[in-house]
């Protein structure tokens, strides 16, 4: 049995949730009018909503698909087996949106990993005896011994690279939930205005002093390419490939393309119930985690509609918000409208072309987001046996089965290869590939003694050479290539395939709304940046709202910040100003790089995997 991204019809959601179902049936009725409406129900719009209803601003979401999460969804694509289709690992969401949404008390169950990342050798020639493997986990002593397979010094070094890269995601973390600089304020506000504006400085020099003297070393992080930052520590390949794929998965960059450090900080940064940088599992899929967020929103009294899609923003003749129309026709008033659409479909889709100017249109267009990777979710029947982990007698799950697996990834020239083969046009010839198996942890997810896997694999160009499109042919082509890889680390998995669903670039962004499958890098960030900057970025129409993602990821990113700061933006709506305030100054979340649409304050996330995704 096999499906792929195009010719695979509507792949069936988890079953749905008793609150949701209620709620859709009985209280999901279309009003004419509502305080606030959110346009796509993925996580951002989710936390923008559960926020904006708890202050008491009624709230409805329109969701284009059948289920609501956006990346993080689970469906049920081949019978029995349950996917985290898109995003399948947690760990950026931010602790405060846990707490204040009070996700726990709706449902959400997770499942940290340890140990988490396990990456075997073919080591072709050595058939009388195991082939290597580098497995890592929260035990540094543990990890010590692993390396010093490998390399003695590597295994001493070790220590003091998880120290440094520790202390950086130490000194940004308050950041994540500080306000930035008012850039209006400070340019063109009174004196009070200018001083009050420079108070914000406070957090980002409150990292400057835990960074210290090696400022310098932590900006080469961040600007450098990864092998140039990883070569100042270590010498042993095997662990330097290993840690370099955090630095380019879900990017369109090679190990020595300078800013790949940058995607690094992403995966250091994240954490789950008190353990910084975990990441996990969520019980269900990540559809669960989307799940408990509606949960939270809709048990204040949100309103969740699904298959209603947006067509565009009413704007008056002052070039007011006045609500949106919906492709069927129906017309919604709202006083605020918050886009959780990606910034071209937002801007340049949605939005009134005459409240925007045209320089500013042309950046939109220009914003480069095509993804290397392809999402392969595959459906076994039993757990993949590997040459350098031999499975149990049992069949059960073993500790590297929960971990990310990486194949593929011996050596950082096999990195860069695979990088320059979709430089060229075509598919990697060996891709870099990220396994991983939630069932090892979730056994909810797939029949008893069956798995669910999820492949995040790159470098799959969204544009192929030769005149080629990814059509049903091609996909298969790219996923036999992947599956012949993974046979060659694990004998009989081809064999234990029940079904698979193949997601290539134009594929997650038919279905996920993702342009170009979503990348991100730092040169999106910078992009995205300036557009903050532009002269005219706050010619939208008053009272809308941009909260949607740049890009995607093993996790798509997920930390929920950016619902956070538009319902911190509009959480007054309809109040007294004084009150307005208080209530704003009450809720948490501002992320230090920031674009706006009418305040100068819309978010930017940053999706691993998610984003198409990691998690979140």
């Amino acid at each position: 049995m096999a499906a792929n991204g195009r010719g695979l019809g509507r792949a069936v959601s988890a079953p749905c949730p008793a609150w949701r179902r209620a709620h859709w049936e009985a209280k999901g009725r279309l009003k004419p009018e509502y305080d606030a409406v959110v346009i796509g129900a993925g996580h951002n719009g989710l936390v923008a909503a559960a926020y904006l209803q708890r202050l008491g601003v009624n709230t409805a979401i329109f969701e284009r698909r059948h289920v609501i999460g956006g990346a993080a969804v689970t469906e049920e694509i081949i019978p029995g087996f349950k996917f985290s289709r898109a995003s399948y690992l947690l760990s950026l969401l931010r602790p405060r949106i846990y707490t204040d949404l009070e996700l726990k008390k709706h449902g959400l169950r997770l499942h940290l990993r340890n140990p988490y990342s396990f990456t075997p050798m073919l080591e072709e020639g050595t058939t009388s005896k195991v082939p290597r493997s580098l497995l890592l986990g929260t035990d540094m002593v543990e990890n010590q011994k692993q390396i010093a397979q490998f390399s003695q010094k590597d295994a001493q070094a070790f220590p003091k690279y998880e120290a440094f890269m520790n202390r950086l995601a130490l000194a940004i973390d308050p950041l994540l939930d500080a306000a930035p600089v008012d850039m209006e304020a400070f340019w063109q506000g009174s004196l009070l205005q200018r001083l009050k504006s420079l108070s914000t400085l406070t957090p980002l020099l409150q990292a400057g002093r835990i960074l210290g003297a090696q400022l310098p070393q932590y900006h080469q992080v961040l600007t450098a390419p990864i092998t140039k930052v990883l070569n100042q520590w270590f010498e042993s390949e095997p662990l330097k490939a290993t840690l370099a794929t955090d630095a380019v998965i879900g990017a369109m960059l090679s190990p020595h393309t300078p800013g790949s450090g940058y995607v690094l900080l992403h995966h250091v940064m994240g954490g789950l119930e008190g353990v910084q940088g975990a990441w996990g599992y969520v019980e269900g899929g990540m559809g669960a985690l989307s799940d408990a967020i509606a949960s939270s929103a809709t048990a204040h009294g949100a309103s969740i509609f699904t298959e209603k899609a947006v067509a565009k923003v009413q704007v008056s003749s002052g070039g007011r918000v006045l609500g949106v129309v919906l492709q069927d026709g129906s017309e919604v008033r709202s006083k605020v409208v918050l886009s959780n659409a990606s910034p071209q479909i937002t801007f340049l889709k949605l939005t009134p072309q005459e409240w925007l100017p045209e320089e500013f249109m042309e950046r939109i267009s220009q914003l480069d987001t095509q993804s290397p990777v392809t999402k392969i979710n595959v459906a076994v029947n039993r757990l993949p046996d590997f040459l350098a982990a031999p499975n149990a007698a049992s069949g059960q799950p073993l500790p590297h089965h929960q971990c990310s697996i990486h194949l593929n990834c011996e050596d950082t020239t096999l990195l860069h290869q695979a990088f320059e083969d979709a430089m060229d046009g075509w598919p990697s010839h060996r891709p870099m590939i990220e396994l991983c198996i939630p069932s090892s942890l979730d056994p909810t997810l797939a029949p008893p003694g069956c798995h669910v896997i999820s492949l995040f694999t790159q470098y799959t160009p969204y544009t192929l050479a030769g005149g080629k499109v990814w059509d049903e042919q091609e996909r298969n082509a790219y996923a036999d290539k992947v599956f012949d890889c993974i046979e060659a680390y694990a004998p009989g998995f081809k064999g234990s395939v029940v079904g698979r669903d193949i997601l290539t670039p134009p594929d997650l962004e038919r279905i996920f709304g993702l342009p170009g499958g979503v990348s991100r890098s730092l040169g999106s960030l910078i992009t995205l940046f300036s557009l903050y900057l532009h002269p005219h970025f706050l010619a939208s129409p008053p009272h809308s709202a941009f909260i949607g993602k740049g890009d995607s990821g093993r996790d798509h990113g997920q930390r929920g910040d950016g619902g956070v700061i538009r319902s911190r933006e509009w959480g007054g709506v309809g109040r007294h100003r004084e009150e307005r305030q208080c209530l704003l100054r009450r809720s948490p979340g501002w992320w230090p790089f920031c674009l706006d649409v009418h305040v100068r304050l819309c978010h930017l996330t940053f999706y691993r995997g998610s984003s198409p995704c990691k998690g979140a």
